[in-house]
């Protein structure tokens, strides 16, 4: 039998430069990926910029790993990734890429540390502030951490926008879309003067404004046809809500459409992303975020009648490190006003124990709609642990409890603001 390794990562661990005999092969692998979606970069304000510098980058799919390192050539880099990669591909491997492994939606001040010892040996740190792929093409609301951040290192900020990676695999279905052409912009949206005259609240709005996309209505205005027979298979993981009866956890998917098992609602993903009904006429939810947005909304609206709540069996698994994964067994999930509460048995724990995750300490929490094959799950972390939580009972929604982590969270954070001004 494997003997199962729990001694956590090492989070302290100085991170290495990029291997400098790796950097050709990487830029070349990278290049041949790109090019056969004819990607194109724009660089803006970024003449005669060089390290160090911070680079703030979208997300959308594995794909952003193969834009970013040309993005910034010929200079190396260091990338904030979270540990699932070193796991699945090599520690050793991924340091020498040069990645800083962290978890998500966690407050680790090693990690912030190591991000200040890249900067000040004159690097190149590049993270992805929404820290999760997008769920339907569109940009996520950004922690105010990321400004302050910014501030803290004193060095220009750069903004990568990122265009087509989520249409060409989204991640609620994988398969590439080869039609998909690729396209990115680079821009230095502040000097390091600029930088210090700018308020934190200044800096968090630019960045947000820099950062924020929307692929469908990319893909519409670019008439950019996706010809796959199954391009809607999936879609009914984040759609998770019948935009007709309302009823949750209802919809499914074949082919090109999304259906509801309850009313028989029926609408056609077309071409160019469109929803349509089946004469192919428009109405409000056609565009795809929007009715991902109203699905928001009518969380939200639960969560102020005080009738949300989440509270049902899950299997547990749990990655302290970058070797293994760990079987914890049943566990119960709870999530409500108060945040979540994860109750279970830790490994080398004897009796069942609770690990409780208070509103305002998550501004989102991770989301997977078939995690490695798995399903649909989301993730738990403390610094030194991250916990993969799946379903084992009907109910659960990996979009859905984001929604309300989300909503909890500008909740608490309005209750403490209102607090300290009184």
């Amino acid at each position: 039998m494997k003997k199962i390794n729990t001694v956590p990562f090492d989070r302290k661990r100085v991170p290495p430069k990029q291997n400098l005999f790796f950097m050709p092969l990487i830029w070349g692998i990278c290049k041949i990926v790109t090019g056969r979606y004819k990607f194109r970069l724009n660089k803006v304000n970024m003449k005669g910029l060089k390290p160090p510098y911070l680079v703030l980058g979208t997300h959308h799919a594995f794909m952003d790993f193969f834009v970013s390192p040309l993005a910034v050539f010929p200079y190396r880099a260091n990338y904030i990734s979270e540990l699932e990669g070193f796991e699945n591909y090599g520690e050793w491997l991924y340091r020498q890429a040069g990645c800083l492994g962290t978890r998500k939606f966690v407050n680790d001040l090693a990690l912030v540390k190591n991000i200040k010892r890249v900067i000040d040996r004159k690097g190149i740190l590049v993270m992805y502030p929404e820290a999760r792929y997008a769920n339907v093409g569109t940009s996520s609301k950004l922690p105010e951490s990321v400004g302050k951040l910014a501030k803290y290192l004193d060095v220009p900020v750069v903004v990568l926008n990122m265009r087509g990676n989520y249409l060409q695999s989204p991640i609620w279905n994988l398969t590439m879309r080869k039609e998909v052409m690729l396209e990115a912009v680079i821009t230095q949206i502040y000097t390091r003067e600029q930088l210090r005259e700018a308020s934190v609240e200044d800096v968090n709005a630019k960045i947000g404004e820099f950062l924020s996309y929307d692929e469908y209505a990319y893909q519409n205005e670019m008439k950019m046809a996706v010809t796959y027979d199954k391009r809607a298979e999936g879609i009914h993981l984040p759609l998770y809500k019948c935009c007709e009866c309302g009823s949750e956890f209802c919809t499914d998917t074949k082919g090109t459409d999304i259906f509801c098992k309850e009313c028989g609602m029926k609408r056609t993903m077309t071409e160019y992303g469109r929803m349509v009904r089946a004469d192919g006429a428009e109405d409000s939810f056609s565009h795809i975020p929007d009715w991902y947005e109203w699905q928001r909304k009518s969380v939200e609206a639960e969560i102020d009648r005080g009738e949300y709540s989440l509270d049902m069996r899950v299997k547990i698994e749990s990655l302290p490190n970058a070797v293994n994964f760990i079987d914890l067994g049943e566990g119960r999930l709870i999530h409500n006003k108060d945040g979540f509460r994860l109750i279970f048995k830790d490994y080398g724990c004897e009796k069942e124990g609770t690990l409780d995750f208070a509103p305002g300490t998550m501004t989102s929490v991770h989301t997977e709609y078939d995690y490695r094959g798995k399903g649909q799950c989301i993730t738990l972390s403390t610094v030194d642990n991250t916990y993969f939580i799946y379903p084992l009972e009907n109910g659960f929604n990996a979009t859905k409890i984001q929604f309300a982590t989300e909503y909890l969270y500008e909740l608490s954070l309005k209750r403490s603001r209102e607090k300290n001004t009184v």
